[in-house]
């Protein structure tokens, strides 16, 4: 299983997302691929924001090794499962990825933990540090679920 998970700068969202994934899929013994990218591109070589790696650092995940890149279309090629942080995120990709764009593929994160309300992961760059820590455990109640749905696939 390759997952990537989407937000705008690779910065706070999806970098806990993957970490939490990869910390999730570890324990469980599964070999899947996990990797995160960004839409808009401003933080491309960036870390984590500090309060992401923070709070990971606080539920014992590293996260500060990763990178931040740029979404492209060609993810669409390599991964199974493309997962939006949020609505703007997902037409971004879509407007990234042009005919390469699979709605099959793609998907809005937290329909895994709400299937079809189609809500967003709130973005904790606006605001304090209490914020990453609610972003957090939203972000790992989904991934449990993705765990549990494609665990024996």
């Amino acid at each position: 299983m390759k997952i990537l998970m989407v937000c705008l700068g690779n910065i706070c969202r999806s970098p806990l997302a993957e970490g939490i994934l990869k910390h999730k899929a570890k324990m469980e013994g599964l070999n899947w691929q996990i990797d995160s990218a960004g839409t808009n591109g401003y933080h491309v070589g960036e870390a984590p924001h500090h309060l992401s790696q923070k709070v990971a650092r606080l539920n014992h995940i590293d996260i500060c090794d990763q990178r931040a890149r740029r979404f492209t279309r060609n993810d669409f090629d390599n991964y199974d499962k493309l997962y939006a942080m949020a609505d703007d995120v997902l037409e971004e990709m879509h407007a990234i990825a042009k005919e390469k764009f699979d709605p099959a593929k793609a998907e809005l994160f937290l329909n895994e933990l709400h299937p079809g309300t189609h809500q967003s992961v709130p973005d904790p760059w606006y605001g304090p540090e209490p914020g990453y820590h609610e972003v957090f455990k939203l972000i790992e109640k989904t991934c449990n679920q993705i765990i549990s749905k494609y665990k024996h696939q």
